[in-house]
């Protein structure tokens, strides 16, 4: 293996998954990102967090993105001496915006970008499946990953997805609370088994949904009915109920973005709605993009740890 012999950098871009009825599947990346900087250094883990996260994740190789690193050199054939990172941090940390996948896609990507002929030996298909493998599920690095509306799933192969286009009257808003969530716990409160009436009928929604992102967003907000697990996750995030439960009578089509606590709404909230003092208000834009690798140093405005365009 030959590696690079300067720094490489990826942008990588929040996403919010499931999109209320399809758990597990479909996932949406949003205008919001984390810049993360990595080199090839003769010995030794050093990694640098702004923003985000700073001064809680590990500064060494129990980083996400260190570990998401070392997973794809396995895949890769082999591991660098040493390694140094600088992250600068945008994805809120535990709040159902993807920051997890976020960091397990840079890891991955920036490793294969380390690698002289990294792409050759792990492809875009190769890479989403061992980002799939590390996070568990692929409905959050899908859309991270490839941009734009990810429809996701499992084979015995491994992940794969499909990136569709949004209709351009899409435009996200995301109610981010000052606590946190786990995915874990999120889990947990989720039953064995669900009526399969409400099985059904999260199923036809899901694939409404698909119509409406793409073709008819005037159909967002009955697309966006699901049975399957906002309901049982309810009593661990009563706030986020809440919210979701006042936009909808609004008229918005809202959900519980990822795990919670996040709330996103993919129609145009009220002027005068007020969602109250624990939640921030962001207006983003759909990333089309998804993870965005380039050669060199973050530069002066990558450094920036404040997300440059989004409203509060």
């Amino acid at each position: 293996m030959t590696f690079a012999s300067g720094p490489v950098r990826v942008r990588v871009p929040a996403t919010s998954a499931n999109l209320g009825p399809g758990f597990d599947a479909l996932g949406l990346a949003l205008g919001l990102h984390d810049d993360v900087a990595a080199e090839v250094i003769p010995e030794g883990v050093r990694v640098a967090v702004s923003g985000e996260g700073a001064g809680e994740l590990p500064d060494d190789d129990r980083h996400l993105v260190v570990t998401s690193m070392w997973a794809a050199f396995d895949v890769l054939g082999g591991h660098p001496p040493g390694l140094a990172l600088e992250c600068v941090n945008r994805i809120p940390q535990a709040r159902g915006l993807g920051s997890s996948s976020a960091a397990i896609v840079a890891g991955v990507l920036l490793a294969r970008a380390l690698v002289e002929d990294g792409p050759a030996r792990l492809d875009d298909a190769a890479a989403l499946r061992l980002a799939a493998e590390i996070e568990g599920h692929p409905d959050n690095v899908a859309p991270c990953l490839f941009g734009g509306f990810t429809v996701a799933w499992t084979e015995s192969s491994g992940a794969r997805a499909v990136s569709l286009p949004v209709a351009e009257t899409v435009r996200p808003t995301v109610f981010v609370p000052g606590e946190r969530g786990l995915t874990a716990v999120a889990r947990a409160a989720l039953p064995t088994t669900v009526p399969h009436a409400d099985a059904a009928l999260t199923a036809g929604r899901a694939a409404l949904l698909v119509h409406a992102l793409t073709s008819d967003p005037a159909l967002l907000l009955p697309a966006t009915v699901d049975r399957l697990h906002q309901d049982y996750r309810a009593a661990g995030m009563p706030g986020t109920a809440a919210l979701v439960a006042a936009l909808r009578e609004a008229g918005v089509a809202a959900v519980v973005s990822g795990a919670g606590p996040t709330v996103l709404a993919l129609t145009e909230v009220p002027a005068g709605f007020d969602a109250g003092t624990n939640w921030l208000r962001w207006e983003l834009p759909i990333d089309v993009s998804g993870a965005r690798v380039a050669r060199g140093r973050l530069r002066h405005a990558e450094r920036d740890p404040v997300a440059a365009g989004r409203k509060s």
